[in-house]
């Protein structure tokens, strides 16, 4: 019933998505060359100015790399891609450092209503949840709590390695599953036992929690994180 809708729309986006369906399919795996601009124009019998498009188009989604004169790359998330790309705490002077990551709690148990609500899951469904402080400048900066689905990260808890730094990219290689883009809300509120204990500040303080949904490339909730965050030494830092 969809099928015909796609003529309304313009030719490169009509490429755009048959071409992220074969990345989404596997077809095409992270850090894997694909077919040229002029292979795929012909296969698909369209202008290369037109398969150009698409790929740019994916290339501003974070979908694939363009690379001037070698080709196109399916998107990896490697350690500091990812930490400099989702990673907005710095110094107050703007300079950065990277953070050091402590676990506290790896658990699987029932979605509370919110986790749920966020991340599409039903009343009897399970989540992983993962709770640790990570450190800036060997102070402790950051308390969080990480929550993906169960049923797509399904031996997460009782994995017998240390969890990496940077969760994204054990989530690409492991379990197959591609952060594209996430969507942070951010609100002041005080400082809890948690928090005090954890970050060192006094409870009542103001500290900065935010809230983030990490999605893949088709749009579907993988990971729901709210970080509660010290901004004595260090601040939320975003150019636009």
């Amino acid at each position: 019933m969809d099928q015909p809708s796609l003529s309304y729309r313009p030719l490169y986006q009509q490429i755009k998505e048959v071409l992220l369906q074969r990345i989404v399919s596997g077809e095409w795996a992270p850090g894997t060359f694909i077919p040229s601009e002029s292979a795929l124009a012909k296969e698909y019998q369209v202008s290369v100015g037109t398969l150009r498009k698409a790929l740019d188009s994916l290339a501003s989604d974070n979908v694939v790399i363009r690379y001037q004169g070698k080709g196109t790359v399916v998107a990896t998330h490697d350690q500091d891609s990812s930490l400099f790309r989702f990673f907005h705490l710095t110094r107050l002077d703007g300079s950065r450092s990277l953070p050091t990551s402590r676990i506290l709690v790896r658990e699987r148990r029932p979605a509370n209503e919110e986790e749920m609500e966020v991340l599409g899951l039903e009343d009897a469904d399970d989540v992983i949840h993962i709770r640790r402080v990570r450190e800036l400048d060997e102070r402790p900066a950051l308390l969080e709590d990480v929550v993906v689905a169960a049923t797509r990260f399904p031996t997460l808890e009782s994995l017998p390695e240390t969890l990496p730094n940077t969760l994204y990219q054990l989530y690409q290689q492991r379990f197959g599953c591609n952060v594209s883009h996430a969507e942070e809300r951010l609100f002041a509120v005080a400082a809890g036992k948690d928090e005090a204990h954890h970050l060192e500040v006094a409870e009542g303080s103001p500290i900065l929690e935010i809230r983030r949904v990490a999605r893949d490339i088709q749009e579907q909730a993988l990971e729901y994180r709210v970080s509660r965050c010290e901004t004595r030494y260090h601040c939320y830092f975003n150019e636009l």
